[in-house]
């Protein structure tokens, strides 16, 4: 399902009586099982370290839930590396609404001309473009969102290094 995060999707559809039990089992597996259903990538981890290492401000826009990304930030050695982390707990919109970039922006304090966007499903892509921030559409995991973006982003990278590449030039210029 897509818009509300985790536990508010379980809130809203489960129509048990024992939600906030279900939210409790939810998490227990997700933290017992992030291993076998998320892969580290190291080329994607490098690349986030060398951007925070040049002064670049990194920030995530995601619909999870707080505590799910937080487990899969540790989990995959990425705490501490954002300057700001908006998630679907932090908005009343969620994605394909834009609120989430603004409240982004605003906190890093960044003009959205210096800013790039990078997303790999429809709603990542529609939120960035409405936002009128340069949004990049990515399909450079395995499992990617969407084979053909609905709308057109300003980019679009099928591998890590082609991304690297252009913010090379774009640094150039």
């Amino acid at each position: 399902m897509f818009g509300p995060s985790e536990t508010g999707i379980i809130r809203e559809n489960l129509l048990h009586e024992k939600k906030e039990e279900a939210i409790e089992l939810f998490y227990s597996e997700y933290c017992e099982r992030h291993s076998d259903l998320v892969q580290s990538n190291t080329e994607i981890h490098d690349l986030l370290v060398d951007l925070k290492k040049s002064g670049v401000k990194l920030g995530i826009f995601t619909g999870k839930a707080r505590r799910s990304l937080d487990i899969s930030l540790k989990a995959l050695h990425m705490d501490g590396i954002f300057d700001v982390i908006i998630t679907g707990d932090d908005v009343t919109k969620p994605k394909p609404d834009p609120e989430g970039l603004v409240n982004a922006l605003t906190v890093l304090d960044v003009d959205k001309s210096e800013t790039i966007f990078i997303g790999d499903s429809d709603a990542d892509i529609f939120a960035g473009l409405q936002a009128g921030i340069f949004t990049v559409g990515v399909q450079w995991l395995a499992d990617y969102q969407t084979a053909a973006f609905a709308h057109t982003p300003n980019a679009v990278f099928s591998s890590v290094s082609e991304f690297k590449e252009f913010i090379k030039v774009g640094a150039r210029k």
